[in-house]
């Protein structure tokens, strides 16, 4: 007699959100049914999304100088207006306060996510490249590119209370959840600076293979994940002693990454060769490497991991890989692991000219 084998439960109603910044619009993707369910026009030049936690908003900020707030359905709440032009949405972890540079007036604008209104500015110059808030929410750090420094602002009040000379071009920061350090890419060379935040001082400088684009904290903080700017390089380095585990090969020019909850899988996007990669990060290998598009972009997981979206800015679609049989539960119990070569390409869906970003919301059964 067969042994009988349980069929996989179907996808769960989770919805993909997916900005296209030529088009103009904001896309939602119904993952369980594998289809378009909405699309709305937003301000012009839109390039990120994020999802307020503990709320049913989504925050969009265009180049054209606003912050769209969205229901799941897709309908307008209200609109920032931040300047002539806006970058670099970020957003404290419990949702109330959020920030975004206007580098046309070379300011930057704190929200008060509640209430909808900006309430204050900070005179922070035109480099700007990245922003982020500490983990308890107190304070926001600026890449200021134009002088090889961060900025250290007061999220009250907008206040710069001090700023730390880092390396050349400082861009994508990187903060421990315990917000005592901070790294932060040094873009035009290869090296990352690490902060301590209390005394405001370099720690160390850490020398890379080469200049570092994004950067990516593991989920359980131990490990930081840099992708090599305009390389074929993957560094992972330890963020206890500031130094560097593993230089690791990757697909050309990696642009974004996204880990499994558990920190045993790492998803890297690379947009030079069109391929999306899986690596086992406790045994340092590539597990799969497959062709996603022509220059795949930014990356989500579903919160069940089951499935990875994956933006393609180039061909205007969405891919939807499956994570199986690259499960974050799977024991790999050879040494070392197994090759699994692909990860199964589900399907392909045209979203709007050139999509940027992609969230995807703890949300079941909306819009």
């Amino acid at each position: 007699m067969g042994r009988c084998t349980q069929r996989p439960a179907p996808p769960r109603p989770y919805i993909a959100f997916v900005v296209n910044q030529a088009s103009n619009t904001l896309t939602a993707v119904n993952l369980g049914t594998l289809r378009i369910v909405n699309s709305a026009a937003v301000p012009a030049q839109p390039v990120q999304v994020l999802a307020r936690p503990a709320t049913r908003e989504l925050w969009i900020l265009s180049q054209s100088g606003v912050i769209s707030i969205m229901t799941p359905g897709l309908e307008t709440a209200a609109t920032i207006h931040i300047g002539s032009s806006a970058a670099s949405l970020a957003m404290t972890a419990d949702g109330r306060l959020a920030a975004a540079y206007d580098s046309s007036a070379g300011l930057i604008d704190l929200v008060n996510c509640d209430a909808r209104s900006i309430t204050a500015r900070t005179r922070a110059g035109t480099g700007v490249s990245a922003l982020a808030f500490t983990p308890d929410g107190q304070s926001l750090i600026a890449s200021d590119a134009a002088h090889d420094r961060l900025m250290v602002i007061d999220a009250k009040n907008g206040q710069i209370v001090g700023t730390i000379g880092v390396g050349k071009d400082p861009g994508p920061i990187a903060l421990l959840s315990d917000g005592s350090k901070l790294f932060v890419a040094d873009t035009r060379e290869p090296k990352i600076s690490a902060v301590d935040l209390a005394s405001r001082q370099v720690l160390s400088n850490i020398e890379l293979a080469a200049a570092p684009g994004a950067l990516l904290l593991k989920p359980d903080g131990g490990e930081l994940i840099a992708l090599g700017r305009d390389a074929a390089t993957l560094t992972i380095l330890d963020t206890f002693h500031d130094d560097v585990e593993t230089e690791m090969p990757a697909g050309i020019n990696p642009r974004a990454a996204v880990a499994t909850r558990d920190s045993a899988r790492l998803y890297v996007s690379n947009s030079g060769d069109g391929s999306v990669e899986a690596i086992d990060l406790q045994n340092r290998v590539v597990l799969a490497s497959t062709r996603a598009g022509i220059a795949p972009g930014a990356l989500a997981l579903t919160p069940d991991e089951r499935y990875l979206a994956v933006t393609d800015p180039a061909n205007s679609s969405l891919a939807i890989l499956g994570t199986n049989p690259m499960n974050p539960k799977l024991k790999i119990k050879s040494s070392p692991p197994p090759m699994i070569t692909t990860l199964p390409l589900v399907t392909t869906i045209p979203v709007g000219a050139r999509p940027v970003d992609v969230v995807i919301p703890d949300w079941i059964g909306v819009p």
